[in-house]
């Protein structure tokens, strides 16, 4: 039978933290379909609903109640459970409460994120470690060119700030701690604004469309001309997982900071997502409140991933109207099951959708969908 990923991830242990978030649930429900061990460390589900509740991998996997800003916890949970592989996801990922909470964004943002890599020195079993950030690590310059991963770091707003300064420690740890024989490799993932099913966040424009859509109320759009590079969950997951494949197969080549971003480098506007999603869903209108925001976030966003294309050579699958249609599509299952409680089971709709994503990565050859079987080292 043919298997993502060479078949690397069968029978590792893998840790994910933040794995109770929307991208964190998925990456869970992705591995343990390929038969991974994992093990999950996150605060309780950041909504209700939640794709991780909906979709009952409590029950598919180690699940722990923990915080990344709790030092201990972290380095007893790596001891006890021995990881091959960890994937950080666990963050405060929403830029408007970022001014709100700005403490709380840097202390679990860059604080968590050191917490993370230095409880990862005292576990020896690990062989690769895949940080996640963000594309808003970029000093922002409104460029109309996508960033690159050698541009400056920075933020103005204090997530993107935080993030920044994730992606400086991992770089320090890196070079500082994971620069030598039997140390795990360390690489940094930044995705574009990712899209799909069962993220109910607040202030994420998708998930308060289609809230609103589900509600029969009209969507508000703050900012309709903003421009951002919306990725498909799958996409910036299949990103994470070639990476770190790619850690484990091939070696320190691969530790450095990645981008994954859409199929358009134009990107597309807030009003044209908005407008897809309305064609999509059947009905319902959206409006502009004209009210002045209280905080001036990034108008001009867009991200190059020459780097993972050739160096990778890793693409997106869907283009940015597949994303929005599956993002839909997984919603009108949930609209379903308001109706008919416990007659949709969204474990098996979450494995449909990776296989329709693998499927469709496999007629384009993409190199992650090769068959060959690797030995783990």
């Amino acid at each position: 039978m043919q298997s993502e990923f060479n078949g690397i991830f069968s029978g590792l242990t893998i840790l994910i933290t933040g794995h109770t978030g929307f991208k964190g649930s998925w990456l869970a429900l992705w591995l343990q379909k390929m038969g991974a061990k994992i093990v999950g460390f996150s605060l309780d589900p950041p909504t209700t609903p939640s794709h991780f509740a909906l979709a009952g991998m409590e029950q598919k996997m180690t699940h722990i109640i923990g915080d990344i800003r709790d030092f201990n916890l972290l380095k007893e949970t790596l001891l006890k459970h021995e990881p091959q592989v960890l994937f950080h996801l666990a963050a405060q990922p929403i830029v408007l409460h970022s001014f709100s909470q700005p403490k709380e964004t840097f202390d679990i943002n860059a604080g968590g994120t050191v917490n993370v890599l230095e409880a990862c020195r005292y576990c020896p079993s690990l062989k690769a470690l895949i940080m996640v950030t963000t594309d808003k690590c970029y000093e922002n310059q409104e460029w109309h060119w996508g960033y690159r991963e050698k541009d400056p770091l920075g933020g103005k707003d204090p997530y993107s700030a935080s993030k920044s300064m994730a992606e400086l420690a991992i770089a320090s740890y890196r070079q500082s701690f994971f620069n030598s024989s039997g140390q795990p490799l360390v690489a940094s993932a930044r995705a574009g604004n990712v899209v799909g099913g069962g993220d109910f966040s607040e202030f994420r424009l998708l998930p308060d469309c289609l809230k609103a859509l589900l509600k029969k109320e009209p969507i508000q759009v703050r900012n309709p001309s903003s421009v951002r590079p919306w990725l498909s969950v799958l996409d910036a997951l299949s990103g994470y997982l070639w990476l770190a494949s790619s850690l484990l197969q091939k070696g320190s080549a691969f530790a450095e900071a990645w981008n994954f971003g859409p199929l358009e480098y134009q990107a597309i506007t807030s009003q044209t997502l908005v407008e897809k999603t309305i064609e999509l869903w059947g009905d319902g209108e959206w409006y502009n409140p004209s009210l002045q925001p209280a905080y001036q976030e990034m108008g001009l966003l867009r991200l190059n991933w020459d780097k993972a294309v050739n160096q990778l050579k890793w693409k997106p699958v869907y283009n940015w109207e597949e994303a929005v249609r599956q993002t839909v599509d997984w919603f009108k299952a949930f609209e379903s099951s308001l109706h008919r409680p416990k007659t949709i089971d969204f474990y098996e709709i979450g494995l449909a959708h990776i296989q329709d994503y693998v499927e469709k990565a496999r007629r384009e050859n993409l190199i992650w969908t090769a068959s060959e079987e690797l030995v783990h080292n």
